[in-house]
């Protein structure tokens, strides 16, 4: 049987692998935009629980709030799994926009997501397949 946390990371990069489409469409779209939005705030959760998984099983660091995405990012960030100040704007943003109700938001977030935040969400997904490997051939 397959471990969560594999699983979960396959979720991971099945979301950005659909979020890395926005590069080739039309932001001037409105379905487009609402569709990169939700696809962004999908595979930032995905992240971040991916994140927990490392900490919590290679790192075994279990005193911090495990259901909390800031407590998350704060110890990824610590053990070195991310780095910088974006992923707290990445947060910031993924708030916002899940009470965005006249897409308002979401237009001014869709530059963001694709100029700044989609390299981080790559860059990430290079240092977690690290550590899954790691995790999966210590067990």
């Amino acid at each position: 049987m397959e471990k969560k946390y594999i699983n979960r990371f396959r979720s991971f990069q099945s979301s950005l692998a659909s979020l890395e489409e926005a590069r080739s469409r039309d932001m001037t779209d409105d379905f487009v935009v609402s569709g990169t939005v939700q696809k962004f705030c999908l595979t930032f959760d995905i992240s971040w629980k991916v994140m927990k998984d490392i900490i919590v099983n290679y790192h075994k660091i279990s005193d911090f709030a495990a259901g909390s995405p800031r407590e998350t990012l704060r110890t990824a960030g610590s053990v070195r799994l991310i780095s910088g100040d974006l992923w707290m704007k990445m947060l910031q943003d993924r708030n916002d926009l899940t009470h965005d109700y006249d897409g308002s938001l979401a237009r001014e977030a869709v530059g963001r997501i694709v100029e700044w935040y989609l390299p981080k969400l790559e860059e990430f997904e290079k240092t977690a397949a690290d550590y899954i490997t790691k995790m999966d051939h210590e067990e």
